[in-house]
């Protein structure tokens, strides 16, 4: 028996088109074709529960017909009198530590095979654990360590569960506005089993921080197994040992400074010439986009990378430089981003992008039978792009937001259509955090939340709604200096859609702009979780998770994570959180204080919610792909989750 068991050969594909409404209402096409997703298993999870006893849940998939049952069994033994047709999870009253469950899925009357059976986490989450690499000493003499930092999730072998993908961190690593050596950044492939599949060292010329390495794990060739995408350059070593390119090469800056016209990282020398030190910085040397393969870490593909640094010259002078990006010593051009799209709505594509403070550039990749080729590139610099320069986040969002069943790329205060055309640019300048999702079930389509930091470009606007199909702004809230943080996440049951709030002002928002009176907005403003019984999101900040009292204004613990830390200073992220296990609630991964090991968090709480895993809505996936992508955001479904919410669309997938 495989271990995803034999309920695979009872579903019958799902026919409902995901939005069919949304689309009608907006005059969108059909769907271009039903997207490929993974073929999951039924991941059964079984916790401790908040009120005793065992609460198991599993998976619901997108593919499963819509009359699908379930029978649960506690070491061989059923525990359920009839079928159960509602949610996926169950109380086990009289469970123990020791039980061991499975799932067997009924349909027509008929029991399918048993899934992979599930022990117990005892202690309410299951502990995984790392192998860090070895510190080390920079050409200047100083040592560093290493931390767990982001990690993304993939099937890499084709078994329907999931493996985690880690990055290490090294403790020296440098944001782009500051100069200095950094170690070398690897990243680790694991199973749910503690097992470490393979290891990638991306070498000492590719520099370690937020900004640099953003990497995705998505099966992009639809061949039922995830693929990893990353920039990389000479010295990477594969999971199989074999070099990347010269492995004797060294582009590091050694030392030195560069003239600079860029307000951060600059020291100012006597005559009042501001410069920039560019010792560790890698300014010059080949860049490549390499897909491995997930089940080996063995380097499948290679190209050139792009967005390039210019396409003038691979190693622009210091005047081509600041002319271009608008600092000489990289700054701006070597702040990054990825995420995965379906462009052709039926199989995803890699998405990369550069700069995002002045000029923005997005490419698009498809990695079919094997190879990698260019499906197109956007650049603000391009005659009659002018309005999208300056308009970049420090992350990205992806969702179609059309209605054609093809995905855009939100940069920011801008997006890039399927075709690579720019679609919109609401001119309001660069942000820290965005949100897009149905936000607002009020009217139709998607809304894209986001705050922003340049006052006196964008008229003095800290934060802002908009729709997300034309960029328009819906409502706006003022302010006089950079809005940090902002989140959007349905708190309180008592206003339709997703409250708002961003860092410097004390108001909490409805979704339709309204304040909400008499209470503060939740000091949590970094994460938002799926987490209890209702279909209200919880607040996730650095070790704990919390629950809004709208009542009194007030955030009320139900975890608080001992012995465990986050991740990204003071953004307080977890290395992950999705929904990787069991029904449609969220795990959270944190990394253990020592960076010894991992621990995924699952709910204890029961839910009467019926859905379908949140990883088989298409937008919610690749949300999962790209959250580890600069400055960490949430996920975001394509329909609304939340209080009043009506049963979602049926995705239009296929599994195999």
């Amino acid at each position: 028996m495989s271990k995803r068991g034999g309920n695979r050969g009872s579903r019958i594909a799902a026919t409902v088109l995901l939005g069919a409404t949304a689309l009608s209402s907006l005059g969108g096409s059909a769907l271009a074709a039903p997207r490929r997703m993974e073929a999951l298993d039924r991941g059964v999870v079984a916790v401790p529960a908040v009120d005793g006893g065992v609460l198991v849940s599993w998976r619901l998939l997108g593919d499963d017909p819509a009359k699908i049952a379930f029978n649960l069994y506690r070491d061989g033994a059923k525990l359920n009198a009839s079928p159960l047709t509602g949610p996926t999870d169950f109380v086990d009253k009289t469970g123990g530590p020791t039980a061991t469950y499975t799932v067997r899925a009924v349909v027509g009357g008929k029991e399918a095979a048993p899934s992979a059976p599930a022990k117990v986490w005892a202690d309410g989450y299951l502990s995984l654990p790392l192998d860090p690499p070895a510190g080390g000493v920079t050409p200047a003499g100083e040592a560093y360590s290493y931390t767990a930092n982001d990690a993304s999730v993939g099937d890499l072998d084709g078994d329907g569960r999931y493996e985690i993908v880690l990055k290490w961190d090294p403790t020296n690593s440098k944001d782009n506005a500051f100069g200095g050596y950094t170690g070398n950044v690897f990243l680790d492939a694991y199973t749910l089993d503690g097992k470490r599949l393979w290891r990638i060292d991306l070498g000492r010329n590719i520099r370690a921080g937020a900004h640099y390495t953003q990497f995705q794990v998505y099966d992009y060739d639809g061949d039922g197994k995830a693929e990893i995408a990353v920039r990389t350059s000479d010295g990477t070593v594969d999971g199989t040992g074999k070099v990347l390119g010269d492995p004797k090469a060294d582009w590091r800056e050694d030392g030195g400074e560069r003239p600079q016209a860029d307000r951060t990282g600059a020291t100012t020398l006597p005559d009042g010439t501001k410069v920039a030190k560019v010792q560790g910085r890698i300014l010059k040397g080949p860049e490549y986009l390499t897909v491995f393969e997930g089940a080996t870490g063995k380097a499948l593909a290679s190209a050139p990378y792009s967005p390039p640094r210019d396409p003038r010259t691979d190693a622009p002078s210091v005047e081509q430089m600041t002319e271009v990006w608008g600092d000489g010593y990289g700054n701006r051009s070597d702040r990054f981003l990825a995420g995965t799209a379906y462009l052709d709505g039926r199989l995803p594509s890699i998405v990369m992008g550069r700069g995002y403070y002045g000029r923005s550039t997005v490419a698009a990749w498809d990695f079919r039978g094997g190879k990698l080729t260019q499906r197109w590139l956007f650049d603000s610099a391009a005659p009659g792009n002018e309005a999208f320069g300056g308009q970049g986040n420090h992350q990205l969002s992806v969702a179609d937001i059309d209605g054609d069943g093809r995905d855009e790329i939100i940069y920011g205060s801008m997006a890039v259509d399927d075709t690579g055309k720019g679609l919109w640019s609401a001119r309001l300048f660069h942000g820290d955090t965005m949100h897009v999702g149905d936000l607002d079930p009020t009217r139709p389509g998607l809304e894209k939340f986001g705050v922003h930091e340049e006052m006196r470009n964008n008229g003095g606007i800290g934060a802002a709604m908009l729709d997300a199909r034309t960029g328009k702004v819906l409502w706006s809230t003022p302010s006089d200096k950079d809005t940090g943080r902002g989140l959007s996440a349905d708190i309180d049951p008592r206003f339709p859609g997703e409250e708002a709030w961003g860092s410097n002002q004390e108001t909490l928002y409805t979704a339709q702009g309204k304040p909400i009176e008499g209470v503060k907005h939740p000091r949590q403003t970094n994460f938002a979780i799926w987490w209890d019984g209702d279909d209200l999101r919880e607040l996730l900040d650095k070790n704990q998770i919390s629950k809004w009292d709208w009542k009194t204004g007030e955030a009320r613990p139900l975890l608080t994570a001992e012995g465990i830390t986050s991740n990204n200073g003071t953004k307080s992220t977890p290395a992950l959180s999705a929904d990787i296990l069991g029904d449609w609630r969220e795990e959270v991964i944190w990394r253990a204080e020592d960076n010894k090991s991992l621990r995924i968090y699952a709910t204890p709480y029961v839910t009467q919610r019926r859905l379908v895993t949140l990883m088989h809505d298409p937008q919610y996936r690749v949300s999962i792909a790209w959250q580890n992508t600069a400055y960490n955001q949430p996920p975001h479904t394509s329909f609304y989750l939340g209080e009043g919410m009506k049963a979602p669309p049926r995705a239009d997938i296929r599994t195999k």
